[in-house]
């Protein structure tokens, strides 16, 4: 599994960041092409202001040429593109292999 996260820093406007994000981002995501996201999760200001973090976006995909083809696919440009729309304190991506233990 390749999994990708997204950490945003406090936006200068956390709940338009939160309405844009839910009513217009998360939307585009889904239409990334064929099932290749496994699954996507959301943590807002799950911390309480606690975290450098307002806001943790997480995609599971089978592997790494999944999440490529999902990313730069025209949906997935339009993704990336939609950032700079809500992401007013910026965005920091990571996306790594995820090993099972036994």
């Amino acid at each position: 599994m390749h999994k990708l996260i997204v950490l945003y820093p406090a936006p200068e406007d956390p709940a338009a960041f939160e309405e844009y994000y839910r009513n217009t981002h998360l939307p585009l995501a889904k239409k990334l092409p064929g099932t290749l996201a496994q699954r996507f999760t959301l943590s807002v200001d799950a911390a309480e202001g606690e975290s450098p973090y307002f806001a943790i976006f997480e995609a599971d995909f089978v592997d790494k040429a999944a999440m490529i083809a999902a990313i730069t696919s025209p949906e997935g440009q339009a993704v990336q593109g939609d950032v700079p729309n809500y992401a007013t304190g910026g965005a920091i991506v990571l996306d790594f292999e995820v090993e099972a233990v036994p």
